[in-house]
């Protein structure tokens, strides 16, 4: 039997290829890290069959309290100043956050003064309300409500730690000495508000069994039903029950549970409003904190940005945001994003990141050529969407490709939307031209200059601003007084109708430097010019071409652009006037200039 070739099994008309193996799940297996990960533990679900927060949409905006002078400035390298302080106060009353943990007055005299200046010059408006926190020693209860004399509205917040691990290794005490302190810090609470406290004060309440994340629900139940029942919540006199993820160990669906538990099984649950505090430990703080509103939380609780110990607090301005993009008004004012930005990096003596969600320096910039291309066609519907629905764009339904919001809701502009590398392709580029120059070039043409702006990255590499960008496209394509290259350039032009219809056209340039009229018949202006080049040995062929105005009134430029065929080369030109004719015969010789130019 002769044996065949691989080739000769293959039907007719099919190439044999060998290709490889194809790619499998088994061929991309990974490998065991080697890291000691039996260390650790599966943090716990809760036994909550009939959840309802996952069907929950929030439509509303929760209670927020701010803690950045608290939460936020204790985890500061450098802590900020009384300025500092008052600057970041000062700021969030502007925002409208209504309640802002302002310190730990009992911690030290820094703290302590700084809520005492709140109260005494008067900064705290009639509609804020302060907070400030405690331990539950009767000493540091003390001096905590004494920094309170005189204020409006303000509220006391108590904690202390209810988890097994801080019971058995911090505390060393049973479930009944843990459930004591708090107990008794809640009764000391009261009794020196009794005390100091005149009748000009609205005092309220809030206490965190800390560590609840961690902690057995019916046992943090039960430490928030005592803390109640010396409080005695009822109509009027409201109790904040604060839920945190003091470490973020779990999944953001764990704690949801763990919110939704506590709300139906907690009494008196009408005059309770149920806070969380989530922290960034995992990187779903923001996650945990909408999932917790969607469970039954009413307040959440936060720092602009995500500052905080370790990885962070919650991050008001995400979670802000969030509701804002999905048409729910925050309550908060973040129009001015840039300005709150920069602020909080004053305050903070931290940058923001430049990939910050909503805030960033790149959150509204797309280098890719593609994600440029969807941006710049998105921006051109929406703009005939509006004029089709007869209102203002800034009125119209947001919905442009990779923008989840309108920048300038926040206070920015388009400028920095796309930005120009060597990733970037036709859409970038063309979008640059028309946002800062109004000059919509017709597709091929925007494939023709991106090609030469890729070029310019290629060889330079990094990023083309748009004012080089600008000033590459004047090079190429537009001859200025400061950069006057080409052969042949327009002073101006007469067209007369010839009996038989046809254009006559006259037109007066200078050519290699000396005066020269030119002259040619055509079926229209451009043919006539094509004509009259001719006469001078020039070549050329329209293929293409576009107009519009640059803007509106009677002293509107016009941009045209011509595609040609000149001696055999495929060239686009760009020609600017405030007369069609001009701009059109001006485009011509701008393809004509780069052809003979190299």
């Amino acid at each position: 039997m002769t044996e065949q070739s691989p080739a000769a099994s293959i039907p007719a008309g099919r190439a044999y290829v060998d290709r490889p193996t194809p790619i499998t799940a088994d061929s991309v297996r990974q490998r065991p890290s080697g890291m000691r990960y039996g260390r650790y533990q599966p943090f716990g679900t809760v036994d909550l069959p009939d959840r309802r927060w996952p069907s929950q949409v929030i439509s509303k905006a929760p209670r927020w309290l701010s803690t950045d002078l608290r939460d936020g400035n204790q985890a500061l390298i450098d802590p900020m100043s009384p300025a500092r302080k008052r600057k970041m106060f000062d700021l969030l009353v502007r925002m409208g956050y209504k309640e802002i943990e302002v310190g730990f007055p009992s911690s030290g005299a820094t703290d302590f003064n700084f809520v005492r200046s709140l109260i005494e010059e008067g900064a705290i408006p009639e509609d804020v309300t302060i907070s400030v926190l405690t331990q539950a020693r009767e000493d540091l209860i003390e001096r905590t409500v004494e920094s309170l004399k005189g204020a409006p509205r303000a509220t006391v917040h108590l904690y202390n730690a209810t988890s097994p691990l801080f019971r058995r290794v911090v505390f060393k005490g049973s479930k009944d000495d843990i459930k004591a302190i708090a107990v008794n810090g809640t009764r000391l609470v009261m009794e020196y508000a009794e005390k100091i406290l005149g009748d000009e004060t609205v005092l309220g309440y809030e206490y965190s069994p800390e560590i609840f994340i961690d902690t057995e629900l019916d046992f943090a139940l039960e430490v928030c039903e005592a803390v109640m029942d010396v409080w005695q919540p009822g109509e009027g006199r409201e109790i904040i029950l604060n839920l945190p993820t003091t470490v973020e160990r779990s999944t953001p669906n764990v704690y949801a549970d763990k919110i939704e538990w506590m709300s139906r099984n907690l009494s008196r649950r009408e005059f309770v409003c149920l806070s969380t505090h989530p922290h960034n430990d995992r990187g779903t703080g923001v996650a945990s904190a909408e999932l917790a509103v969607m469970a039954g939380a009413d307040r959440v609780e936060g720092c602009l940005f995500g500052q905080g110990e370790r990885t962070g607090n919650l991050d008001l301005v995400n979670v802000g945001m969030n509701l804002f993009s999905q048409g729910v008004d925050p309550e908060i004012d973040f129009s001015d994003i840039d300005e709150i930005r920069r602020t909080a990096e004053y305050c903070n003596q931290m940058e923001v990141h430049p990939r910050h969600p909503y805030a960033g320096d790149l959150v509204y910039t797309s280098f890719s050529g593609s994600h440029q291309d969807a941006i710049k066609k998105g921006f051109d519907a929406l703009a005939a969407d509006a004029r089709a629905a007869g209102v203002p764009v800034g009125e119209h339904t947001w919905g442009v490709p990779y923008l989840p919001i309108d920048p300038k809701d926040v206070g920015r502009s388009y400028e920095a939307v796309i930005r120009v590398n060597s990733q970037s392709g036709k859409g970038g580029v063309a979008y640059v031209l028309k946002n800062d120059h109004k000059l919509d070039l017709p597709r091929r043409m925007q494939i023709e200059f991106s090609r030469i702006i890729q070029a310019k990255t290629d060889a330079e590499g990094g990023e083309v601003t748009p004012a080089a960008i600008w000033a590459v496209f004047e090079d190429e394509y537009l001859p200025t007084t400061g950069n006057p290259w080409g052969r042949i350039s327009l002073a101006g032009s007469r067209t007369l109708t010839t009996e038989d219809g046809r254009d006559a056209l006259t037109a007066e340039a200078v050519v290699d430097g000396a005066p020269v009229t030119l002259a040619g018949t055509g079926n229209g202006p451009v043919s006539a010019f094509a004509d009259a080049l001719a006469q001078i040995g020039v070549d050329v062929r329209v293929l293409d071409y576009a107009e519009h105005a640059l803007s509106e009134g009677g002293d509107a430029q016009a941009a045209a652009y011509v595609e040609c065929a000149v001696d055999g080369r495929v060239l686009w030109g760009v020609g600017i006037d405030g007369n069609t004719v001009l701009a059109s015969l001006k485009a011509m010789i701008s393809a004509v200039n780069r052809a003979r130019r190299g």
